[in-house]
């Protein structure tokens, strides 16, 4: 606690009344010098202390307890912070400025408020960026301006909440940051970076077509002149390679060849020596849509289930529908030419010779060979799956018959052999183990015998599976529906042609539609019924990776973000054949995840985020604040750390090799004492005893 001592004035009557009193006092004092009068001198001292009495001053008395000065260290973490060495030279110089604070001087007393800007935790819809300036008002905000010693910055100077400054003009800047802001940077000379800019990116294409890119490479600092060259790849595939002019807008154009989400990842090749190459990739996602699936529906002698499949294809309006249906095989004698079996002349060699690569899916619906198709059309078939065609074999009792599409050239791509017969029996289907798992029918309503909830078929066609996986099966564990792979393509088998019953809702029905609408899609290389898929999304900052198998479980999911950081987080089972990692972003950026067999990409965040649009150190926006303040901007490379000094009053606040904060001096006053020190009957006496001793001397 200290006192103060001090003299205030209280007046009795205005303060005008006072100075015209004051000027009436100096006017008879003139005139009494003019008339040379022995007394004027007494008369001037007799109104000094009439003056004396109205004014009332007063001895003022105060015990003031000093108030604690604050100063800020404001340390950026941001991510552009982590990169070219700058997060170990801040810890260094933040360690230093607070141990320097710690050995001030006492008789200042200082208080340090340390705070953390980190701008790494990642939204995919916020990018404020770094909030340097947020930060400062939000730690001083409780503060007087009297006690606000200064602040220290030690940051890069990438502020993307800087205000505008030519809006305002240093006494408006003083006011609002009253104590030196002194700007350590991390930054050094001559850096420089190369840039990739994603201008535009479609969000949604049509599969078999081209999707148009528009991009910019951009050099900032002095870099050297090299080449931009820029690689595209789709789902971690590489599909072109290009060379760029450096700050000219390029458009590219990529095909998209599958439907469903489709990442992109456009990368310029590193520039030797830049600071950083966090901001040379950018990925987004396509989402692929079939602008018309062309269906070719190839049906044997008519039956029940036909309606079935033609009524599923043509409610689809995304379908266009191509259906060959033989009505009377050539074997039935009529006398009526092969030729003109068919209601018009049929294109068979134009379908399955020339045209056969414009189809998306081919289906064989108790197809049996009656010479109608000869064999060289169905070994045709056979390669168009080869080259990433897809075929779905509906069998009928025929298919163990010698009439069996198994004895044509489709039986090299077939995933089971026919044994010769069938079953005739009412049985319910169900899920084998691998169907309980696979995409395309785990999540369809399961039925079991005890608790039936799927309507029962009525026939079952023996097979023996060869290949590819099992998905359902009858109550004896006779195959029902086998998916396979062959070469670029796919094959599908129904061993039954009773399936139709649950579409004309037979005891309940079944989800038919549904059920082949899958099975179709997974023939066309949908990516959400892939049964062996890793994938990720970012919600906010938590990002969830989903693992699909029917194999072994995975245990861990290996992540590298964006700065190079590697760590791991466990799958949990989530259902049969899925596995769940979720893990929280601490930086946005492009994440690469694997669980040690796939590996796929995780973008958290925007596609270019603010931190590295530009992630060379400037002063530019900060110095307006720095030098409207008296504050120091210091490249902490070249200078080294300053020492901190307390400086007084108006003194400059910095020099070459040190820093300083001010000392405010600010206080509160806990007790007040008052002692009048001209009362006014004592200011009476004595302006009447002058004025006597002045009447007397005049007097005589």
């Amino acid at each position: 606690m200290n006192s103060a001592t001090g003299i205030v004035f209280a007046p009795v009557v205005p303060l005008w009344a006072i100075a015209a009193f004051a000027l009436l006092i100096a006017a008879i004092f003139v005139f009494g010098l003019v008339r040379g009068a022995r007394g004027a001198w007494l008369r001037l001292l007799a109104g000094l202390a009439l003056l004396a009495g109205l004014a009332d001053p007063k001895l003022t008395q105060e015990d003031r307890e000093p108030l604690t000065d604050v100063a800020l260290l404001l340390v950026d973490e941001s991510a552009s912070q982590t990169i070219d060495g700058r997060a170990e030279l801040t810890a260094r110089a933040a360690e230093a400025i607070r141990s320097a604070a710690e050995s001030l001087d006492r008789r200042a007393p200082l208080e340090l408020r340390t705070v953390t800007v980190d701008s790494r935790a990642a939204s995919a819809t916020d990018d404020a960026g770094t909030r340097l300036f947020d930060a400062m008002e939000t730690a001083l905000a409780d503060v007087g301006q009297d006690r606000i010693a200064g602040a220290v910055l030690v940051t890069d100077g990438r502020a993307h909440d800087a205000p505008d400054f030519s809006a305002m003009d240093e006494d408006a800047v003083a006011e609002r940051f009253p104590g030196p802001v002194h700007v350590l940077s991390t930054g050094r000379e001559g850096a420089y970076d190369r840039r990739l800019i994603l201008e535009s990116a479609p969000s949604f294409g049509i599969v078999g077509e081209e999707v148009q890119i528009r991009l910019q490479v951009a050099d900032r600092g002095p870099a050297p002149a090299r080449p931009a060259r820029i690689t595209l790849s789709i789902d971690g595939r590489p599909v072109r390679r290009d060379t760029v002019t450096l700050d000219t807008p390029t458009t590219i154009a990529a095909p998209l060849d599958k439907g469903g989400a489709n990442v992109f990842e456009l990368e310029v090749e590193e520039l030797a020596g830049e600071i950083t190459t966090r901001n040379n990739r950018a990925l987004f996602t396509v989402q692929g849509a079939r602008d018309r699936l062309r269906v070719l529906l190839v049906s044997g002698q008519p039956h029940a289930g036909e309606r079935a499949w033609r009524n599923l294809l043509k409610a689809d309006p995304s379908v266009d529908l191509v259906h060959f249906t033989i009505l009377r095989p050539p074997t039935k004698m009529s006398g009526t030419p092969i030729r003109e079996l068919s209601l018009i002349p049929f294109p068979t060699r134009e379908l399955f010779m020339q045209k056969i690569d414009d189809f998306d899916l081919v289906i064989f619906d108790k197809y049996v060979r009656r010479g109608v198709l000869a064999p060289a059309y169905l070994a045709n078939v056979a390669q168009y799956v080869r080259r990433g065609g897809a075929v779905l074999v509906a069998a009928g009792p025929d298919f163990g018959g010698p009439s069996s599409l198994y004895r044509s050239p489709l039986a090299e791509i077939m995933p089971a052999t026919p044994t010769g017969g069938s079953l005739n029996a009412l049985y319910t289907p169900l899920l084998t183990e691998t169907g309980e798992k696979h995409p395309v029918t785990a999540t369809l309503p399961q039925a079991d015998a005890a608790n039936p909830t799927w309507g029962r078929w009525m026939r079952t066609i023996e097979i023996a599976p060869r290949s590819g996986d099992i998905l359902m099966s009858d109550e004896a564990g006779q195959p029902l529906l086998v998916l396979d792979r062959v070469g670029e393509g796919r094959v599908a088998m129904l061993a039954t042609d009773t399936a139709w019953l649950w579409s004309r809702g037979y005891e309940g029905g079944g989800p038919l539609a549904e059920m082949l609408r899958r099975v179709a899609h997974w023939l066309m290389k949908e990516p959400q019924l892939e049964e062996d898929a890793l994938t990720a999304s970012a919600t906010g900052a938590t990002v969830t990776v989903v693992r699909r198998s029917l194999g072994e479980a995975p245990t861990v999911a290996d992540i590298v973000a964006p700065s190079g950081t590697r760590f791991t987080a466990p799958f949990v089972a989530s259902g049969p054949g899925r596995w769940r990692a979720e893990f929280e972003a601490e930086e946005q950026g492009l994440y690469s995840i694997t669980d040690g067999i796939l590996e796929t990409p995780a973008a958290v965040g925007p596609a270019s985020p603010k931190e590295f649009e530009n992630p060379l150190a400037t002063f530019d926006l900060l110095a307006p604040v720095a030098q409207a303040t008296g504050g120091a901007m210091l490249m902490l490379r070249e200078a080294g750390i300053p020492a901190l000094r307390r400086v007084s009053g108006s003194r400059r606040a910095y020099g070459t090799d040190w820093i300083g904060l001010r000392e405010r001096g600010a206080y509160v006053v806990r007790d007040s004492r008052l002692t009048p020190l001209a009362p006014g009957w004592l200011a009476l006496l004595i302006a009447g005893a002058l004025l006597i001793g002045a009447w007397r001397m005049e007097g005589r």
